[in-house]
């Protein structure tokens, strides 16, 4: 917002005392006020977390496969709905984004001088993410995932609440894709609506279900291949087509992941026409 029209109400003095608020300068050298990155992180984060809880209520009884379709739609939906938004800066997104600021000096930016810093600040957050996420598989939380997974209707029959369980993961979820957004945008420098676009959802379900939907290290494998083949442009101009046909490939004839496929069943369908087909003793 510009600086001259709000730097004087009681409201903006309050957030600027709490440092919520901070002075910047635009793509034409005007003074601004904008949000300190870590207001935005926060604010970012209880935005996800509503959304999740909303979405997630009427949806979470969906199985495996429907739930990501489901939220597959969620982001279409998304995706229009910045597109059509002045506020959110319509098909061009939000630019200017300042870097986000660590402690000992580091910072989220993606300017040439800081990337080396930023990969491995990366992979740091990449590695706290899974060990939160095997501690949380551990756990006593983590058996009755376990146990949701395998089969919900007994899981339900031994006493778990299936549902509240299924939510809360949900909304971990988006806790955690929340933050990573955050860094992203901050390492870019902007966002625009093309992040929530249906082709990335297909790209993320593809690697997820390449990598098997109960295997951390396997989803964690094929996201490191499958991402730097892409960047790599070893899949030229068809990255949508392959993705695409990624996901396919898998929900017919790996649905465990490829590394459950090692130890190699006949896909269901298959196993179906042969028994139709077999003679009567």
């Amino acid at each position: 917002c510009n600086l001259v029209t709000y730097a004087g109400t009681p409201q903006v003095k309050w957030l600027l005392r709490l440092g919520l608020l901070s002075e910047r300068h635009d793509l034409y050298g005007e003074r601004i006020l904008a949000f300190a990155p870590w207001a935005a992180f926060a604010a970012a984060i209880l935005v996800c977390v509503v959304a999740a809880f909303v979405f997630g209520i009427p949806v979470i009884r969906l199985k495996g496969h429907y739930l990501a379709m489901a939220t597959l739609g969620f982001g279409i939906i998304v995706f229009q709905v910045v597109s059509g938004t002045p506020f959110f800066g319509e098909a061009d997104g939000i630019s200017e984004v300042p870097p986000f600021p660590l402690p000992g000096g580091l910072q989220v930016n993606g300017r040439l001088p800081y990337r080396v810093q930023n990969y491995y600040l990366a992979w740091f957050l990449v590695f706290a993410a899974i060990l939160l996420s095997i501690n949380l598989v551990d756990s006593r939380v983590g058996r009755a995932l376990r146990s949701i997974h395998e089969n919900e209707e007994a899981a339900n029959a031994l006493g778990v609440d299936t549902v509240r369980y299924k939510l809360y993961t949900f909304v971990l979820s988006a806790v955690m894709a929340a933050a990573g957004g955050v860094f992203l945008t901050h390492y870019n420098g902007g966002i625009a609506p093309s992040e929530a676009s249906a082709m990335k959802s297909v790209r993320y379900v593809a690697i997820v279900a390449a990598g098997g939907m109960a295997n951390i290290w396997g989803a964690l494998l094929c996201a490191v291949v499958l991402n730097f083949l892409s960047l790599r442009g070893v899949f030229v101009s068809y990255d949508e087509a392959v993705f695409g046909l990624i996901l396919i490939t898998i929900m017919i004839f790996a649905p465990n992941g490829i590394l459950g496929a090692l130890s190699w069943k006949k896909p269901a369908f298959l196993r179906r026409k042969e028994s139709h087909g077999a003679p009567a003793s």
